[in-house]
């Protein structure tokens, strides 16, 4: 999760830049608020970045705490919160190694998130961490991205378009594009990522480039990952529907419970 020197920047250390890219997607946030709606308790975002689903948890009312291991993603989440006068307690921490005063009912770690613990100690430590924080009968919640086929043979070191969005500010239009550069055997991703502005005519007027690593698990390592940690159960699921896990363009939905 640590940045080697002379890397470019991580986009976690540009939070305004990050939200103008991410924080237009909404196609988790439903589900999480949903959940957290029916916890029964209190809910924990792990990694919760600028707030994009923890700041619809406490506007829809559910009583939720978060944390992320970046200190400028977490000002900029303070700020947003104060601006829509939300009551946002959060801190930063790291998810391998956080305590915390409060036990919850959920925990969530969306949108790949947990993606970012580069090694099996540091997934155990983090689901440890995590497991250590639910009441009993408390539930984590992990949304993955499947690795699939198309990933890994997708050629290496040209960009790749992921998307756009309008740009809030102008009539501008934001882009991003990923350049992957892939291990299979590791499991692991580098991403050289480009934030763009273009005009409405399609001129580029802006450039802004980061880093990141990433590494990819499948259902399985989900599964003994979830029972070394000491989770009493679990149940992968293929989306947000809870649709059945079949193919590999499908997202992972992975709950454990604690007990």
């Amino acid at each position: 999760m640590d940045r080697e020197p002379g890397l470019t920047p991580s986009p976690y250390d540009a939070p305004d830049l990050y939200d103008l890219i991410f924080e237009s997607l909404q196609f988790d946030v439903p589900y999480y608020v949903a959940q957290g709606r029916v916890a029964n308790g209190p809910v924990l975002e792990v990694a919760c970045g600028t707030g994009r689903v923890l700041l619809a948890l406490l506007a829809a009312g559910v009583d939720a705490d978060g944390f992320d291991l970046s200190e400028p993603m977490i000002e900029r989440l303070r700020e947003k919160a104060a601006e829509r006068n939300l009551p946002a307690r959060v801190s930063v921490a790291d998810m391998r190694d956080f305590t915390l005063t409060r036990r919850y009912a959920r925990a969530f770690c969306a949108f790949n998130a947990f993606a970012h613990c580069d090694t099996i100690d540091e997934q155990l430590r983090a689901l440890r961490c995590i497991r250590d924080h639910l009441e009993p009968g408390g539930a984590l919640v992990i949304h993955m991205s499947y690795p699939s086929t198309s990933l890994w043979l997708g050629t290496d070191g040209e960009p790749v378009f992921e998307l756009e969005t309008p740009h809030p500010l102008n009539d501008h239009r934001l882009q991003m594009w990923d350049t992957r550069f892939k291990n299979i055997v590791e499991q692991r991703q580098r991403s050289e990522v480009e934030l763009r502005e273009l005009t409405a005519g399609g001129d580029v007027v802006d450039r802004t480039r980061f880093e990141t690593t990433q590494r990819w698990i499948y259902r399985f390592e989900f599964e003994l990952l979830f029972r070394l940690a000491g989770f009493a159960r679990w149940e992968i699921f293929g989306g947000f529907e809870h649709e059945a896990l079949e193919r590999d363009d499908q997202q992972m939905l992975a709950w454990a419970w604690r007990d």
